[in-house]
C-alpha cells in the first residue's frame, strides 16, 4: 500500500471514530479531520460529509502553503474564500474542501502535528455555550483529563468560521506556544466545538473522548457546589510524572 492510500485509511479511520452515530459528537456534515501526507499537501474532510460515513471520495487532496499563505489576508470576501479553497485541491475534480480546511492547513504545518480532529460534541458545547467556557480550558478536575488534554487548552472566542477563525486560532496557538513552549492538544472554540491535534490518530481521539468525559463530569460536579479543581501544582505534577510519560506511550499520545 502507497504513502497516500495509507494516510486515507488513517484518515477513514479517525472519521468514523470522531463521527460515530452513538456518540453524537457530530451528526449530519458537521465536524471535520485531515491528516498531512507530506510537508506540501494534506486530506481533509469535504464540505458536507458525514464523519460517520465517510467515503475516500469524500477526502480532499489539498496544497499546504496556498492555504497559510491565505492566512495572511486580513479581509476576503466569501467567493474568495471559496475561491481560495478550489484552487487548493491537487485534483480540480475533487469535491469542495470544508470551510475550516484554512484552520486545518495551519494547524498541520505546526511540527509535529499529523492529525487534526473538530467536533461539535454535545457535553462540551454545553459549557462552550455557557459564561464558563473559558474556565473549562483553562482548569482541570482530574489527572486523566491532564494526561490526554494538556495542562490547559486554548480558549478562542467566538469567531466567524472560515478565514476569521482560522487567523484567529493561528494567533492562539502563537502565544500559547511562547507561554508554554508546547502546542495545545485540545482548542475549544466558544460557542461552537472542539479539535484535537496530535502525532496520531490515537491521540486526537483520545483526547476528544477525555475532553467530552470531562466535560460531562464538570457538569454533574455543578448539582453539588463543584467542580473542585486541581491546583495548579497538581496539574503540573501530572503533567511532569514520568509514569505518565510511559503511559501516554503506550497509549500512542
Amino acid at each position: 500500500m502507497d504513502n497516500l492510500a495509507q494516510k486515507r485509511d488513517a484518515l477513514m479511520k479517525l472519521s468514523h471514530e470522531l463521527g460515530r452515530e452513538d456518540r453524537g459528537w457530530a451528526i449530519l456534515g458537521e465536524g471535520n479531520t485531515s491528516i498531512r501526507v507530506d510537508p506540501e499537501t494534506f486530506l481533509v474532510k469535504a464540505s458536507g460529509c458525514n464523519l460517520g460515513t465517510l467515503s475516500t471520495d469524500d477526502l480532499v487532496a489539498c496544497r499546504t502553503l496556498p492555504l497559510v499563505s491565505f492566512l495572511e489576508r486580513k479581509n476576503a470576501s466569501d467567493q474568495e474564500v471559496d475561491a481560495a479553497l478550489y484552487a487548493c485541491r491537487t485534483d480540480e475534480h475533487a469535491k469542495k474542501p470544508s470551510v475550516e480546511t484554512l484552520f486545518h492547513a495551519y494547524l498541520l504545518s505546526l511540527p509535529g502535528i499529523e492529525f487534526v480532529g473538530h467536533t461539535h460534541a454535545p457535553a462540551v458545547n454545553q459549557i462552550l455555550c455557557s459564561p464558563r467556557a473559558k474556565e473549562f480550558a483553562q482548569k482541570r478536575i482530574f489527572p486523566d483529563e491532564v494526561v490526554c488534554c494538556g495542562s490547559e487548552s486554548l480558549y478562542i472566542p467566538y469567531t466567524d468560521p472560515g478565514l476569521k477563525l482560522a487567523r484567529a486560532i493561528r494567533s492562539g496557538t502563537s502565544a500559547y506556544y511562547k507561554s508554554n513552549r508546547i502546542f495545545p492538544r485540545v482548542i475549544v472554540l466558544q460557542n461552537h466545538g472542539i479539535i484535537t491535534i496530535g502525532a496520531t490518530a490515537n491521540s486526537v481521539l483520545a483526547a476528544m473522548m477525555m475532553a467530552e468525559k470531562a466535560a460531562s463530569i464538570w457538569i454533574g460536579a455543578t448539582l453539588f457546589g463543584g467542580p473542585r479543581f486541581m491546583s495548579k501544582a497538581q496539574v503540573h505534577r501530572i503533567a511532569s510524572r514520568r509514569d505518565e510519560e510511559v503511559r501516554k506511550r503506550e497509549m500512542k499520545l
